[in-house]
């Protein structure tokens, strides 16, 4: 492994190891690491140990002169510098809890690599047939040839479980592309998670973490693909004779249903299930900064309280570019 959120308290050695620590494999290392140039070499092993982020409630250290922390009524979240992994404060960080579809995050990151976006592919019956009830579609129809590209964009932005179960399928079947994204979170150092279903649908013993969706958000900005489709705001899904206009249902990337557009925000994705409430994992550049913020399950009154909340996280660093103070942990 390596790390992607270490910390800075001062513990053992052997506390520095994955069960403390956002860690990502060499090829998803920070977002501010350029494309095409070698990761950063993978350190030494550590026994597992005690972590700070394993605590519950608020993890964070301030420096004299910090801001205070928002304050933010969701039951699990986590805010980090994703060029440097600094985890800049936590709440329950490794608090296991469904997250809707921001586990497409890990699916993308699975499965996204493996098929060319020019692929064409008609669609079977068989795919869309364990489409679970109630699911979020973008609209995939049997007996209509897609292109791969077209696929990834009804999941990043309509939340197409439609889209997940024709990918999946090509990827090598549903259970198969379970197994893939279970091996992938492990090989991440995302301990937390654990996959049922890759579209995120509820299923019994489903779970993952702020935490662990910091890590699959700040993994994700390493690929281009990833990181164009997730950032999209508004694109054209093919249809019977002509295309048709979706848009991104994260409400700080398009300003949707009045909540204000986030400056600088790359994306990433949100979610929702009554089981899970609402979910988010966010990223955006502010004053030379890439911040990745994870929101799970806001207790506020509200569908939109998640998006100001990870606003309200945001902002601890957006105005004066540097945090001056809120520093304990790192990716």
């Amino acid at each position: 492994m390596i790390t992607g959120f270490s910390y800075r308290a001062a513990v053992s050695a052997c506390s520095l190891c994955v069960a403390g620590l956002l860690v990502l494999t060499p090829a998803a290392a920070a977002a501010g690491h350029p494309a095409g140039e070698p990761a950063p070499p993978r350190p030494p092993a550590a026994m597992p140990g005690p972590s700070l982020l394993y605590r519950s409630g608020t993890q964070v250290r301030p420096h004299r002169g910090a801001p205070e922390l928002p304050d933010v009524s969701a039951l699990s979240w986590l805010i980090a510098d994703a060029s440097s992994g600094e985890v800049l404060a936590a709440h329950e960080a490794h608090r296991e809890l469904p997250p809707a579809s921001t586990l497409k995050t890990l699916f993308a990151l699975t499965v996204l690599p493996t098929l060319p976006g020019g692929l064409q592919h008609t669609v079977s019956y068989d795919e869309l047939a364990d489409v679970g009830e109630g699911s979020s579609l973008v609209g995939v129809e049997e007996g209509h040839t897609y292109q791969v590209a077209d696929l990834w964009r009804g999941v990043f932005l309509s939340s197409g479980n439609d889209a997940v179960h024709v990918l999946a399928r090509l990827g090598g079947g549903w259970e198969a592309t379970a197994a893939r994204m279970q091996d992938k979170a492990r090989s991440l150092g995302a301990l937390d998670t654990h996959v049922v279903s890759p579209d995120g649908y509820d299923a019994p013993g489903q779970v993952s973490s702020a935490f662990d969706l910091a890590v699959f958000g700040r993994a994700g900005l390493r690929d281009p693909d990833f990181a164009r489709y997730c950032g999209t705001a508004e694109a054209s899904f093919p249809g019977d004779g002509s295309s048709y206009p979706i848009e991104n249902t994260n409400r700080l990337l398009t300003g949707e249903d009045g909540v204000a557009p986030y400056p600088g925000l790359i994306g990433i994705k949100n979610g929702y299930t009554s089981n899970a409430g609402n979910t988010l994992v966010a990223a955006a550049r502010r004053n030379g900064h890439t911040l990745v913020v994870s929101v799970l399950n806001p207790q506020a009154d509200g569908g939109l309280t998640v998006y100001e909340e990870a606003r309200a996280l945001a902002e601890i660093r957006a105005p004066a570019g540097t945090l001056p103070g809120v520093s304990s942990f790192q990716l």
